[in-house]
């Protein structure tokens, strides 16, 4: 299993209408998302989804030119990472 799990909004919604978020944490521990996704998802999120910004947004404004800005967040800050 991956050591980063990198969370997108998809996800998240399916999750709380669901009422399963602590099903999230019980399989992958610590979750990360984007600030992007967080504003997207629009609903406090459980203090074990930690919230990290992407360091490359000229890799994401590229992304964003082929999906939304929060799968775009998500990718960009997912190549960031060498186990995700």
């Amino acid at each position: 299993m991956p050591k980063i799990v990198i969370s997108d909004t998809s996800t998240l919604i399916l999750f709380h209408k669901i009422d399963e978020f602590s099903l999230l944490q019980k399989v992958y521990g610590d979750l990360i998302t984007t600030p992007e996704i967080a504003e997207e998802f629009g609903e406090d999120l459980p203090d074990w989804i930690k919230i990290h910004p992407v360091s490359d947004k000229k890799y994401q404004d590229f992304l964003e030119t082929q999906v939304d800005f929060g799968e775009a967040s998500a990718i960009a800050l997912a190549s960031e990472y060498d186990d995700c």
